[in-house]
């Protein structure tokens, strides 16, 4: 009987020792694949699928600019169209919009920043149109000396008096010193969002941050290099390029962070409407909102002269060049500079995103289809809507977005923590040595009771 319960106890020991090398060899090959990065993580997305944020606009170009005069949203976040006559107004609200008749079209309010452009450059001003006012908005800093003010004021009343003067507090400046934290010599700026020409991943981020070939790290050590700026627009547009080192921007690629740990899931692009809410987030002053004034504002930095911006009333501080501004996940713009800073308030101006993916040929990094159906969505920040437009919801009702827990890079990890990862090989693989033990110690075993068994009979013989 002891005889039989040996053999009995050394066949389950190969079983499972069989067993386990068999276990160990699935999760090996299921760690490989895990490791593989996902093909549907993240993907690209054409322009032609951007969010329209303002359905007037069609209106507006259907029209003609000899007719209309800009358009925006009201608080119930409905089209507002400014045109000339009454025959249009009919047209706009046979359209489905509100019509409001305007003394000047936008040749007109065109034709007036022309005249502004061509005159002498002044460092601290800056004009926007005010379609809700039919009116052109100067504005000039503290640094505008009251010689340049009053040559300035000259030139405006020579325009007509829908040209309104503004003196604001502060200074019109970049703001080097996305939203996570990129630094150089030349300062520090906020990364914006992620995009690619189909072969590589760059940070899009704002021009005045550094120019062609700028490193750019993570750390103050100048240890962890992100990468390297390869293409800047600065003055003229404010936009560049940051190649990534590794050459793709990995885990996470289409959210941009808000702060503790979290992050927005950014689903598309879109052009920025006037009285739209929107958020701008900062390696500084962190998740800011306000509401958009103005687009195609021109300003004058000290660096030089920038058009083409959208102008808001959301705070931003030094540092925060660069960092995304985006509305229910759809990326709107980055941080270019302004007034001001988020204890007293101020303006602050963005360069779109749509004007600089088009220039630079590249697309935004978005979540693929299949992947927002799994995004978490916070209760008080509702999931962007699946439509292709943002009418309807009124600016105060918007949010930033699907939230989500931005993904950490370089982070160690204990020991304990990469065992028990599903995606690392180091389970299987003790699991494969735990069972060849096994299988070496039942045959080592067998060896030497057969080697007991050959002396007892060879003494048995012989004695």
């Amino acid at each position: 009987m002891r005889h039989v319960r040996r053999r009995t106890v050394r066949r389950v020991t190969r079983l499972a020792a069989v067993g386990g090398l068999l276990l160990g060899g699935a999760m090996v090959t299921q760690a490989a694949m895990a490791s593989e990065p996902g093909g549907t993580a993240a993907a690209p997305r054409s322009a032609a699928e951007s969010v329209v944020t303002n359905p007037g606009t069609a209106l507006v170009k259907k029209l003609g600019t000899s007719r209309t005069a800009g358009t925006w949203l009201d608080a119930d976040g409905r089209p507002v169209v400014a045109v000339t006559d009454e025959e249009t107004a009919d047209t706009v609200r046979a359209a489905g919009a509100e019509a409001k008749v305007v003394s000047h079209s936008m040749n007109e309010l065109k034709s007036a920043t022309d005249t502004l452009r061509s005159a002498p450059k002044v460092p601290g001003t800056a004009w926007v149109m005010d379609y809700r006012t039919n009116q052109i908005v100067v504005q000039a800093d503290s640094t505008v000396s009251a010689t340049n003010w009053s040559q300035l004021t000259q030139t405006a009343s020579g325009i007509g008096s829908f040209v309104r003067m503004e003196r604001t507090t502060g200074e019109f400046t970049t703001r080097i010193n996305g939203a996570l934290p990129i630094l150089s010599t030349g300062g520090r700026c906020s990364a914006g969002f992620n995009v690619t020409n189909g072969t590589n991943d760059f940070i899009l981020t704002a021009g005045h941050c550094g120019p062609t070939g700028s490193t750019w790290f993570a750390d103050n050590q100048a240890k962890q290099q992100v990468g390297q700026t390869v293409n800047s627009n600065f003055p003229g547009g404010d936009f560049s390029l940051v190649q990534y080192a590794s050459g793709k921007a990995g885990a996470g690629a289409d959210v941009v962070a808000i702060g503790n740990g979290n992050g927005v899931r950014i689903t598309g692009t879109g052009d920025a409407a006037v009285g739209q809410r929107v958020f701008r987030s900062g390696s500084t002053s962190g998740l800011r909102d306000g509401e958009v004034t103005g687009l195609d504002a021109t300003v004058n930095y000290p660096e030089g002269t920038v058009s083409g911006l959208i102008e808001t009333t959301v705070c931003a501080e030094p540092g925060d060049s660069g960092g995304p501004m985006f509305s229910d996940g759809i990326a709107l713009g980055v941080t270019s500079g302004g007034s001001g800073d988020c204890t007293t308030g101020g303006t602050t101006f963005f360069q779109p995103v749509t004007r600089a993916l088009a220039q630079l040929g590249v697309q935004l990094i978005v979540a693929a289809p299949s992947d927002n159906a799994g995004a978490s969505t916070s209760s008080a920040d509702p999931a962007p809507s699946a439509s292709s437009t943002q009418a309807g919801l009124s600016p105060g009702a918007a949010s930033p977005g699907t939230t989500t827990p931005v993904t950490a890079t370089g982070v160690s990890e204990t020991l304990a923590a990469r065992l028990t990862d599903p995606r690392n090989i180091g389970p299987g693989l003790l699991v494969i040595a735990g069972s060849m033990v096994a299988l070496v110690a039942t045959r080592y075993f067998r060896a030497e009771q057969d080697r007991k068994a050959y002396q007892r009979h060879y003494s048995a013989t012989w004695g």
